[in-house]
């Protein structure tokens, strides 16, 4: 055989099993990076979802809601996405886990460019505004810029296809041993899936054991860093050019979780970005956007949940863990911000405005020191956790 023809034929056989590769990872998509209201949706796969960008900015592309959530996986778990709760409007949970802020605002523009959103519900933490990087697997590739979005987007889907990891589970789904533990959160209109963290407590441990690294994980974060609120004012603006309607909150993670970023000395700059935000809202609302900011946090009568080190159940009411609130909490949010239903605790989420964030702030302190002298368990690990995060 001359070189020629060797040539030939490696070049033709790599482009067969290339097109091959390619073709079968598209027909399959074990990862969903082209579905929207699909069979696929509905399979039955790992407690992991890979790619979980990709799904989402092509669903809200495909389907073009009124109104979408941005945010981190607390947003993502907790805050359901059923048109009933809207009067029968569209509504798509766009949080992705692990997101910063920059993240979220960058989903907010994709959502934005890609559908008419009259509605935006934000979800923020102090320890995650920041620019740093959050969710790996967000690209900006990924986002819409101008028309033609889908075609562009198909594209994209195919040079993602060329890759023989996803072949593998591609061949996995077809063979039905694709790990079946919970749907894709775009069977729920991108929330999670609650299997997912069921079984995730069943084969990696007790809620309790959750507690300390979750702890440490919000401790560590890198916000609220500078630069960040300069970031946030330009998808605000955005936003708010747009008449979309705004709804910003801060989670209700659990009080452990504020206590030690008290005793990690991140108190104080946790309360001068409330500020911030509170004043942020406040200039737009004054040049006529609709936009308004709420704060879940702190010490209440849902955060102060007892810990199953501190008394309280196995399976706490309000938390997976105190990281991430359940769905009936994301109901009280969405009650507190739009109204409805499920009526949301008297002291739970305040509307922050320029004048009453320094008296709320003040009460927050008040009851800060309540919850040490009724809490010494949790005070105690709170103060661990701290002493943990600053130790190299």
């Amino acid at each position: 055989m001359t070189m020629r023809a060797y040539l030939s034929l490696f070049c033709g056989l790599s482009a067969g099993v290339v097109g091959a590769v390619a073709a079968l990872n598209y027909a399959v998509d074990p990862y969903l990076t082209h579905q929207w209201n699909t069979p696929p949706v509905q399979l039955l796969r790992p407690m992991r979802e890979r790619l979980g960008p990709w799904a989402k900015t092509y669903a809200l592309a495909r389907y073009r809601p009124a109104l979408v959530y941005v945010g981190n996986s607390r947003t993502e778990v907790a805050l359901p996405a059923h048109p009933s709760l809207f009067g029968g409007r569209p509504v798509f949970n766009a949080a992705l886990s692990g997101a910063t802020m920059n993240d979220a605002g960058m989903m907010a523009h994709h959502a934005v460019q890609v559908a008419k959103v009259d509605t935006l519900v934000w979800g923020l933490d102090a320890p995650s505004f920041h620019l740093g990087t959050g969710n790996t697997e967000l690209d900006e590739a990924l986002l819409a810029d101008g028309p033609g979005y889908l075609a562009r987007r198909s594209l994209l889907n195919l040079k993602r296809a060329v890759s023989l990891e996803m072949a593998g589970d591609a061949l996995r789904v077809l063979s039905g041993s694709y790990e079946p533990v919970c749907r894709s959160s775009l069977a729920f209109l991108g929330q999670r899936d609650a299997a997912c963290l069921m079984h995730r407590f069943a084969t990696r441990g007790s809620k309790a054991a959750a507690v300390l690294p979750r702890l440490g994980e919000f401790v560590r974060g890198e916000g609220p860093a500078a630069g960040a609120l300069a970031v946030f004012h330009r998808r605000l603006d955005e936003l708010c050019s747009l008449g979309t309607r705004v709804r910003l909150y801060v989670n209700p993670t659990h009080a452990l979780m504020q206590d030690a970023l008290y005793w990690a000395g991140k108190a104080e700059p946790a309360e001068a970005w409330l500020r911030a935000l509170t004043a942020a809202a406040a200039r737009r609302r004054a040049a006529g956007c609709d936009v308004t900011l709420h704060d879940f946090s702190g010490y209440n009568s849902v955060t102060t949940e007892p810990l199953p080190q501190a008394g309280g159940g196995a399976d706490m009411g309000y938390y997976w863990e105190p990281s991430h609130y359940r769905e009936n909490v994301g109901r009280m949010i969405l009650a507190r911000l739009f109204g409805g239903a499920s009526a949301a605790p008297d002291g739970f989420g305040a509307e922050l405005m320029p004048s009453n964030v320094e008296q709320h702030l003040s009460a927050m302190h008040v009851a800060r020191e309540r919850y040490h002298a009724e809490h010494a368990p949790e005070t105690a690990l709170a103060r661990q956790a701290a002493l943990a995060a600053k130790t190299p």
